[in-house]
C-alpha cells in the first residue's frame, strides 16, 4: 500500500509540470536514465512527499522504468502483434521484459534456467496447455514465475486440482444461491397482497414511517428484486462471507437502476448498497479499481444529502433525531479517506480521517451505559441505537426505547385489526355468492373499502355476462393456439384475449408489457355462483385450502429467502464499528510517518 502511494504521489507531480519520464533528457536514445535531471527530480519532490532522496529516487526510476517499456511494447505489439510481458522471476533471477505472440506459452522455464515452473497473473495461476489471452494475458501484463521443485510439483498439482474442485464449488453454490434468491424474491413481487398475508407471505414497500407506498407495479417488482438481494448480501457480510456477498449486492445494484431515478433519492436504500459494495471491496482488497468505488461513494454521498437533507433536516423531521444515521457517513468518509490515501492525496486523506475521527468519538458508545439498559432487558441493539440516536444520554435512551416499542405494538395491533375486518369483509362478499378469491381481489383493488369492492365485482359480473352472451365464454382456440406459440402461457392467453375481446395483436402487447403474466387487477373476476352453498372453497381458492394440506416448493423457497430479511428495520445502522475502528488504526499508521531526512 505504502509503494503505491508513494508512486500515485510522484505521477500526481510529474503530471502537474507536464514531465514526460519516457523522453529525454530524462530518458536516453539507448532508453538509459538522465543521471543529473533524475537526480534533480527526486531532490525536489523529496521534500513534497516526505521521503528521502534515494527513496524517491527509486521511485522515480520504477516508473520510468515501467514508462519506458509500456513505450516499446505498445510500439511493437502495433508492428508485430507481439506482446510484451513483464516476468517477475524469483529472487535469484534477475525481472526482465520479454515477448511472447499472444498465441503461444514460450517454455519461458527452459529460456531462464529453471525446470519447473508455475506462472502467476493476478493471483491465478496460468495454465500451459491454454491460449494466454484466453487466459486474460494482455500486453504489459505482469507476470510472476515461480520455482518448483519435482515433489512440490506434484504436491502443487494437486493442491492445484482440489482448489479448481473446490473453485467450481463455490462457483456452482454462488450461482445456484443467487438463482433462488432471485426466484423467491420474484415470487414475492408477483403477490400484491390482495391473498391472506398468513397463508401467503408478501413485501409491501413503506416509507421512512412505515407508510406503504403506491409505486407503479413494474418498479414495484423491480424494488423488491433489489432489495431482497441486498439484504441477502447483507446477510453474507455479517458471516464474512464477502465474495458471495459482493455477487449478491452487484445484482442489487442492477435491479435498482431499473428504477425511477427520483425514486432512489428519496429513500436512502441505493447509498447504503454503494458503501456495501465498496466495503466488500475493500474486506476482499479488491480496490485495485479506484474509479469504480470513487464513482459509487460519490453516488452515495449524494444521495444521502439528496434523502436526508443538506444539513440533514429532513431525517430530523422524520425521525427526530440523526444519530443513527451518523454511521453511515462514518463509513463513506472512511472510505473515502482510504482511497485518497492510495491516490497519492495525503492531505484528503486526513481532512477525511479526521471527520471519522470525530463522528467515531461520538458513536463510540459508553460500556457502563450499555450495561444499565440491558440490566433493564433491553436488547443489545435496542441498547446500541437508543444510546446513539440520544447522543448517550442514558434516560433519554430508556424513553426512546420504550416509546420505540410501543409504536411497533400500536403497528401490529393495527395490522391485526385490518386483516380481521379483511377477513370479514371477504366472508361478507363470499356470502353474497363471489368466490373467496375474487373477493379478496376486489378488496385489495379498492383498498379495502366494501362498497368500492362491490362496485368492481358488480362491474365485472356484468362484463362477464355481457362477454358470455356474445362469444358463449369460449375463446377461439387458433387464437390461443398463436399466443402459445409464441411462447405465452395458456391461461394467461386465454385470460389476455378475453380482456382485449379476443384482438390477438392487442392480447399479445398486453402479455408483453406484463411480461407475460397479468397482474390482478386485469385479471377477469368471476360472477357470483347462483348456488354459493354447492360451492367448494377448494374450487374456489386453493391457495387457501392446499396449503393446509402441505408446503409447495415455491413455499420453501419463500420462506428461505425471508429467513435472510431483517425482523428490525434499522439492522442496516447497528454497527458495532469494530472493523472500522481496525481500519482507522491502519490508515492512521501510514498517514503519520514523519517526514524522512532528505540526503
Amino acid at each position: 500500500m505504502e509503494e503505491q502511494n508513494t508512486e500515485a504521489k510522484l505521477k500526481n507531480l510529474l503530471k502537474q509540470e507536464k514531465i514526460q519520464l519516457w523522453n529525454p533528457p530524462y530518458t536516453s536514445d539507448n532508453n538509459q536514465p538522465g543521471q543529473q535531471q533524475m537526480q534533480e527530480l527526486a531532490e525536489r519532490y523529496a521534500p513534497q512527499v516526505s521521503l528521502s532522496v534515494p527513496e524517491v529516487g527509486v521511485a522515480l526510476e520504477s516508473i520510468r522504468v515501467q514508462a519506458v517499456n509500456r513505450g516499446k511494447g505498445n510500439k511493437t505489439f502495433r508492428e508485430t502483434n507481439v506482446a510484451s510481458l513483464e516476468l517477475l522471476l524469483p529472487r535469484d533471477a534477475r525481472k526482465v521484459e520479454t515477448q511472447r505472440k499472444p498465441s503461444v506459452c514460450h517454455p519461458i522455464g527452459e529460456e531462464h534456467g529453471l525446470r519447473y515452473i508455475r506462472l502467476i497473473l493476478s493471483g491465478k495461476t496460468l495454465c500451459p496447455d491454454k491460449r494466454l489471452d484466453e487466459q486474460g494475458v494482455k500486453n504489459h501484463s505482469k507476470i510472476m514465475v515461480l520455482r518448483v521443485t519435482d515433489n512440490e510439483l506434484k504436491q502443487q498439482m494437486h493442491k492445484e486440482e482440489e482448489e479448481r474442485k473446490n473453485k467450481e464449488e463455490k462457483k456452482k453454490s454462488q450461482d445456484k444461491s443467487l438463482q433462488r434468491t432471485q426466484k423467491g424474491f420474484q415470487i414475492l413481487s408477483e403477490r400484491d397482497g390482495s391473498e391472506d398475508p398468513i397463508t401467503t407471505p408478501f413485501l409491501e414497500i413503506a416509507d421512512q414511517r412505515g407508510n406503504p407506498l403506491k409505486i407503479p407495479d413494474k418498479e414495484r417488482k423491480a424494488l423488491i428484486l433489489a432489495m431482497g438481494f441486498h439484504e441477502k448480501g447483507r446477510s453474507l457480510m455479517k458471516r464474512k462471507q464477502y465474495d458471495n456477498a459482493v455477487c449478491h449486492l452487484l445484482k442489487a445494484d442492477g435491479q435498482f437502476r431499473k428504477c425511477d431515478s427520483a425514486l432512489l433519492t428519496a429513500v436512502d436504500n441505493y447509498a447504503v448498497l454503494q458503501l456495501d459494495i465498496v466495503w466488500c471491496h475493500r474486506a476482499l482488497e479488491a480496490l485495485s479499481c479506484l474509479d469504480d468505488a470513487k464513482s459509487r461513494l460519490q453516488t452515495a454521498e449524494r444521495c444521502f444529502l439528496q434523502c436526508y437533507g443538506e444539513q440533514q433536516e429532513r431525517l430530523m423531521m422524520i425521525k427526530g433525531n440523526t444519530g443513527r444515521e451518523q454511521v453511515l457517513f462514518l463509513r463513506l468518509y472512511l472510505l473515502q479517506s482510504l482511497l485518497s490515501y492510495l491516490e497519492g492525496n495525503d492531505t484528503q486523506a486526513r481532512d477525511k480521517l479526521s471527520k471519522v475521527e470525530s463522528l467515531y468519538s461520538r458513536l463510540c458508545l459508553d460500556s457502563e451505559k450499555m450495561n444499565q439498559l440491558l440490566l433493564l432487558g433491553f436488547t443489545e441493539r435496542e441498547a446500541r441505537l437508543a444510546l446513539r440516536a440520544c447522543q448517550g444520554d442514558l434516560q433519554d435512551a430508556i424513553v426512546h426505547i420504550t416509546n420505540h416499542r410501543k409504536e411497533k405494538e400500536d403497528l401490529k395491533h393495527r395490522e391485526r385489526q385490518k386483516r380481521r375486518t379483511r377477513m370479514d369483509n371477504i366472508s361478507t362478499l363470499t356470502a353474497m355468492g363471489y368466490s373467496r378469491r375474487d373477493a379478496a381481489r376486489a378488496l385489495h383493488r379498492a383498498d379495502g373499502d366494501m362498497n368500492k369492492a362491490c362496485g368492481i365485482l358488480l362491474d365485472a359480473s356484468m362484463a362477464a355476462r355481457a362477454t358470455n352472451n356474445n362469444t358463449e365464454g369460449v375463446v377461439s382456440p387458433e387464437k390461443v393456439e398463436q399466443l402459445l406459440y409464441l411462447g405465452f402461457e395458456r391461461d394467461a392467453s386465454e385470460a389476455a384475449l378475453r380482456q382485449t375481446g379476443g384482438d390477438v395483436q392487442s392480447a399479445t402487447q398486453l402479455l408483453l408489457e406484463n411480461r407475460g403474466v397479468l397482474p390482478s387487477e386485469l385479471l377477469p373476476v368471476s360472477p357470483p355462483s347462483t348456488s354459493p352453498s354447492t360451492s367448494s372453497p377448494s374450487s374456489e381458492e386453493p391457495t387457501t385450502s392446499s396449503t393446509s394440506t402441505g408446503k409447495t416448493p415455491d413455499d420453501d423457497l419463500v420462506n428461505e429467502v425471508l429467513e435472510d430479511i431483517s425482523r428490525h428495520e434499522e439492522d442496516y445502522l447497528d454497527l458495532t464499528l469494530e472493523e472500522e475502528q481496525e481500519l482507522i488504526g491502519v490508515i492512521k499508521s501510514y498517514l503519520s510517518r514523519g517526514p524522512a531526512p532528505t540526503v
